[in-house]
């Protein structure tokens, strides 16, 4: 009995001992989430982020676009698979909560040596007086069998919420190419409209020149110029024919772009190749920087990895600490079928707890909870880096939005004035009062500022769709 004591004693004194050990501390820092309280002094909270894309796009084509693109974009559809599986960690990591209970239907035979202690047992026992146990001996085994790690210190229930956490953050990552997406495919819509207006203009300029090359060839003949200035207007006119192809090479490329984010194959984007520079950008409504904290799905997706590392390392800490299993099985064994029914000789069963836990050479427990420990901190720095990203370029698309909204009002006037300028080169070369070269440069002059109208109206409508994207639009 005093033995039977100094036995439990013995075993409880090294539970104490594997439990006190001491385990390293978590390096704490709190994340730092503030921001400006407003973008350019304006604290209206109207945010044009809460706004469905939708309302934001007006034009059916584009609409169209991106719904086929939400559908069958192959990028958002990898992303839909990413959470499929973190939808099953959760359950992997609920199932390790639960005791882990299988069934077993085995049967077997075993003989062995006369000469052994088995054997000679075997040979000296009877069934009932005049039989022995038959040899060979078959075994017969239908049982449970159910085993269950106690969670004594929290771990796999933080486990569990660790992927809750990478769970839902992968959702944010869906938001996240969403918002993307639909940037990506109203920006390259623009710059197909742009590049068809360009290549308008750069046509109806070709045929400005084409005329004035015309009336160049005729004053040569009546010698009023000379074969300098025809050359000069027709290598003005292939100029511009060179970039006539380059542009429709760029029309192609922005297709093939669009097409890939719809996952198909070459084919012509419908679109309106209306007046392009009739389109007026959305009234922009930029809210407080502290509704970034909710409507950027990175900054969200950030902040709950962080909560997930945060829970690994509670988890990572549980390791140094013993761990309890319970092991129990519950069923009927015998060497003949018959004897399965007989009660109780044929049960077997078992119940049985294990208390273990490191002692010695902790070394890679240890490793991996300064890992995990490390992978907070970047989860961290990642959070804020993610907050302060987001702030910058809200605040540089503000910027942008302001300054090019001044300059296509000062090239809108630039492209007027020009435009009349052609006119009157032309009649003032005709009378003989202005030279071929004069011309020449207005034509250029004129091609030029008007093609940068086009660039600087495409620029506004990409800061608008940017802007919405960066202020966490276009995933709702």
């Amino acid at each position: 009995m005093f033995n039977h004591k100094r036995h439990g004693y013995f075993i409880i004194g090294a539970m104490i001992a594997m439990a006190s050990c001491k385990v390293p501390s978590v390096v704490q820092k709190t994340e730092n989430t503030m921001v400006p309280e407003a973008f350019n002094d304006s604290r209206d909270s109207l945010n044009i982020a809460a706004t469905p894309w939708r309302k934001i796009f007006t034009d059916q084509n584009l609409v169209n676009l991106i719904d086929t693109a939400l559908q069958r974009n192959q990028e958002l559809n990898i992303t839909l698979q990413e959470i499929e599986i973190a939808k099953n960690d959760i359950l992997s990591r609920q199932g390790a909560l639960s005791p882990l209970v299988s069934a077993k239907l085995g049967l077997g035979v075993e003989k062995v040596g006369r000469y052994t202690s088995q054997g000679a047992g075997d040979a000296s026992t009877e069934i009932a007086p005049g039989k022995e146990v038959p040899d060979p001996l078959t075994d017969i085994t239908g049982a449970v069998y159910a085993n269950w790690e106690v969670d004594i210190w929290k771990k796999l229930r933080n486990a569990k919420k660790a992927a809750i956490s990478r769970y839902l953050s992968t959702i944010e990552g869906k938001n996240f190419v969403v918002t993307n997406l639909v940037a990506e495919i109203a920006n390259s819509y623009f710059e197909l409209l742009a590049l068809d207006n360009q290549l308008e203009i750069v046509q109806q300029t070709i045929g400005l020149q084409k005329n004035a090359l015309d009336i160049v060839k005729i004053q040569k003949e009546a010698a009023r110029t000379t074969e300098l200035a025809v050359q000069k207007f027709e290598a003005e006119v292939m100029k511009s024919q060179s970039m006539e192809f380059d542009i429709r090479q760029q029309i192609k490329e922005t297709e093939n772009r669009i097409n890939f984010l719809l996952a198909r194959y070459p084919q012509e984007i419908p679109r309106n190749k209306g007046n392009f520079l009739n389109l007026v950008p959305s009234v922009i409504n930029s809210g407080i920087p502290s509704q970034l904290l909710v409507n950027r799905p990175d900054i969200r997706q950030a902040e709950l990895d962080l909560s997930a590392a945060k829970l690994d390392v509670k988890v990572a800490r549980a390791e140094f600490y013993p761990s309890l299993d319970i092991s129990a099985a519950l069923g009927l064994q015998a060497f003949k079928p018959a004897y399965l029914v007989k009660f109780p000789e044929s049960m077997l069963y078992s119940l049985a707890g294990d208390l273990a836990g490191p002692l010695l050479n902790r070394n890679a427990i240890k490793a991996e909870f300064y890992n995990a420990n490390s992978r907070q901190l970047q989860a961290m720095y990642n959070y804020e880096r993610s907050i302060l990203n987001a702030y910058l370029e809200v605040s540089t698309q503000l910027s942008k939005i302001d300054n090019l909204k001044k300059s296509y009002d000062l090239k809108s006037r630039q492209v007027e004035a020009l435009t009349k300028s052609i006119d009157l080169s032309n009649d003032l070369f005709k009378s003989a009062r202005a030279d071929y070269f004069e011309v020449l440069m207005t034509q250029r002059d004129a091609l030029e500022s008007k093609l940068e109208l086009i660039e600087t109206k495409k620029e506004q409508l990409n800061a608008v769709v940017n802007i919405y994207r960066e202020l966490g639009g276009g995933w709702r």
